[in-house]
């Protein structure tokens, strides 16, 4: 069947008032490039948002299509159909079925996959049934020609009904072709893939007369999909479900017997236009491949091997670039305080400079991790990853790709909590951010190295085991086995309409395109600076507004009190400084809290010394190491043996011992549990885009701190 309509070119002019540029919405199924294709259309130009009132995040970027041209790209999440199995398939729907909203697209792209066309195929014939014009972006060329596909592309565009373009996506091929005809005022496609049952035919009618709709197929869908869809009143709402119930309308074996329909007109449309040459070759690669990636036994040592490579590289190749970081920082922070001076000087300092650089330390973590799981996306080998992990994790109410988040998350939960975004299925992918900062990550150690070696001995078992290691080791242990536990508590907690499927078509393996992977990181790393980093550079500055003020004159009393005291008991210039900066944290603000704090510590075994050091450690645990530096006057050596020794000194109200091992453990069971960084905080808040995911995560997770710390101390005590 042939195209009636004569395409025109699509000048700026012609497009309303509200718009600036047109707009293209990008859909196809999972594994069919259409990621790498919104790469190659947008590049750099592209931006994380979020669709209209839901939780699920909307990839957006500007292409130029002509020099007259703009074209604003919206990304839509992977699906197999218009049925949608879960919550971030179900913003493709509010998009598509609106047509009088603002966001409803003037073209569909439909990625599909040449080398298995027959499956792809069902989503754009369920497309082109709205009347909605449309591409299709016959993508992957390369390897149904490897695989022995021939399709004759001018036999399938005239079977269709609409423009199909012949691509690589990731190689850049055919992007100039449909960028021309991107630039096209298209019209829908005139064939119709699927006729709605004639008993089907009264209900369609009254559905398009009360909605106002045009289009008998998406007036099915408002019936299939109702309690769905966002724009429909609760009055509508009740009228359809009362109307449908009249009707005996069964949504179920509806939707199947259509699917079936589908795809036996897809098998006679295939029939012509494609055909699949019998190439006598040995076992494909991937499968040979995969039967050693995803063995019982060697798939899991080789995803451990991986695993511990990207760990290790985590840490010591973002060692070099973070204390590049923190001495530009520092360095910066020297020169201004060398040339100026002030109040104002200090705030832009300690304050905002500090605080941005607790943020874009971060940076090199995450650039690396997202670098390997970009990597291993590419390669193909992350599939075969979350399906040989899915039957484990499920138990737990997680599912396979819970792994990297969780593993990752031993280095720091800020870009673990990030990379849970693989996670489609609503329910586990917040289950999995909920649980990630149980793991403990590289923040912790500073914490975990002082108190260990304040009561752990330094003793030998086997001639190699260190008891201080296998503490450690111990600790980190706990908090995997807890996360573990508390998913299982939240999967029966937590409710959710979507049932959980995993269904995974494993990708071939291939070599990764490095412009996508670099676009990966450029985009990770943009995210969390401008999105995560607003909230952790506000609170670093509300906390050095805390610590570096006091009421009225107290500092100035503070001050004089530590002079008389520095006199009688003749401390060095260092030592009387260090003294001063002590008497005066508590007597700021921070000091005032810790005070007020004390009675509610104090069945843990602490002090209002370490209420500071747990206030201030909030903007990131690391800084616990710091506040008790300066708390205990160690002057400027931060290393750990002074702090043990400054600590081990330290006596309470009967001259005893203050850090004893109930007070030790006491802290240390608090931060392996504690929710204690503001940054992860930031990130969950802008991965879930609600509050009381953060705000949940923080009160259980201080709560079983403060009971796990208490039972601890009354143990050991």
């Amino acid at each position: 069947m042939t195209v009636t309509t004569q395409p025109e070119v699509l000048q700026p002019e012609k497009l309303t008032p509200q718009q600036t540029v047109a707009k293209i919405a990008l859909i196809g199924n999972p594994n069919s490039g259409k990621s790498s294709l919104f790469n190659q259309l947008t590049g750099l130009n592209q931006k994380v948002g979020n669709f209209p009132g839901v939780t699920v995040d909307k990839k957006t970027g500007i292409s130029q299509i002509t020099p007259n041209l703009k074209a604003q790209i919206i990304d839509l999440p992977g699906t197999y159909s218009l049925y949608p199995k879960s919550l971030d398939e179900r913003v493709i729907i509010d998009l598509l079925y609106d047509p009088n909203s603002t966001h409803y697209p003037d073209l569909v792209i439909v990625t599909a996959d040449a080398s298995n066309l027959k499956r792809n195929l069902l989503l754009f014939t369920q497309l082109a049934d709205l009347h909605i014009p449309a591409i299709l972006a016959l993508n992957m060329m390369d390897v149904a020609e490897t695989e022995g596909v021939k399709i004759d592309v001018e036999a399938l565009q005239q079977e269709l009904g609409v423009p199909v373009i012949p691509m690589n996506a990731r190689k850049g091929v055919g992007i100039a072709a449909l960028k021309i005809v991107m630039s096209q005022q298209l019209a829908p496609s005139p064939v119709s893939f699927y006729t709605i049952p004639t008993e089907l035919k009264p209900l369609v009618r009254s559905i398009k007369e009360s909605f106002g709709l045009r289009n008998d197929y998406l007036a099915l869908h408002y019936a299939h999909q109702y309690k769905s869809l966002k724009f429909v009143s609760e009055e509508k709402a009740e009228w359809m479900a009362a109307l449908l119930e009249a009707e005996g309308f069964n949504s179920n074996t509806l939707q199947a017997n259509e699917t079936i329909a589908r795809y036996a007109r897809i098998s006679e449309i295939l029939l012509d236009v494609m055909r699949v040459e019998k190439v006598t070759k040995d076992e494909k690669f991937s499968n040979r491949l995969d039967q050693i990636l995803t063995h019982k036994v060697f798939g899991y040592l080789i995803f451990l091997a991986i695993l511990f490579t990207v760990f290790q590289a985590i840490f010591t190749w973002a060692s070099y670039p973070m204390d590049l970081i923190d001495l530009g920082v520092a360095n910066l922070n020297g020169l201004i305080q060398d040339n100026f001076s002030g109040p104002l000087v200090n705030l832009l300092t300690e304050g905002i400079i500090a605080g941005l650089g607790g943020v874009l330390v971060f940076v090199p973590q995450i650039a690396i991790l997202f670098a390997f799981i970009a990597i291993l996306e590419e390669t193909g080998y992350m599939a075969r990853v979350t399906f040989m992990m899915d039957k484990i994790m499920r138990k737990f109410g997680l599912n396979g790709k819970s792994v990297v988040p969780l593993i990752s998350g031993v280095a720091c939960a800020v870009p673990a909590v990030m990379s849970a975004r693989t996670i489609e299925n609503w329910k586990d992918r917040m289950i999995t951010i909920f649980v990630t900062p149980l793991m403990s990550c590289s923040a912790r150690i500073p914490v975990y190295t002082v108190l260990i070696a304040l009561v752990v001995p330094e003793t030998y078992y086997l001639g190699f085991l260190n008891l201080q290691g296998l503490v450690l080791m111990g600790l980190y242990l706990t908090g995997f086995l807890t996360a573990i536990v508390s998913a299982w508590v939240l999967k029966k907690v937590l409710k959710a309409r979507e049932r959980s499927y995993f269904i995974m078509e494993f990708p071939v393996y291939k070599m990764p395109r490095w412009k996508n992977v670099g676009i990966t990181i450029v985009e990770k790393s943009k995210a969390f600076v401008l999105e995560a980093g607003k909230v952790i550079v506000a609170i670093s500055v509300i906390l050095w507004v805390l610590a570096s003020y006091g009421p009225g004159n107290s500092f100035e009393v503070a001050e004089q009190k530590a002079r008389q005291q520095a006199v009688a008991r003749n401390y060095t210039e260092t030592e009387l400084q260090n003294h001063i900066a002590s008497a005066q944290l508590e007597s700021s603000y921070a000091g005032i809290v810790g005070r007020a704090m004390e009675p509610a510590i104090r069945p843990l075994g602490y002090d209002w010394k370490i209420g500071i050091a747990l206030l201030t450690s909030f903007a990131a645990r690391e800084v616990f190491v710091g506040t008790m530096s300066t708390i205990y006057s160690i002057g400027e050596e931060e290393n750990v043996s002074t702090i043990k020794s400054k600590l081990m000194a330290e006596k309470d109200e009967n001259g005893q011992p203050f850090f004893t091992p109930a007070r030790a453990f006491s802290l240390l069971v608090f931060y392996m549990f504690a929710m204690q960084c503001v940054s992860t905080l930031a990130v969950v808040r802008r991965e879930t885009k609600s509050w009381t995911w953060p705000l949940a995560q923080f009160i259980y997770m201080s709560g079983l701190a403060y009971i796990a710390a208490f039972i601890t101390f009354q143990i050991f005590k």
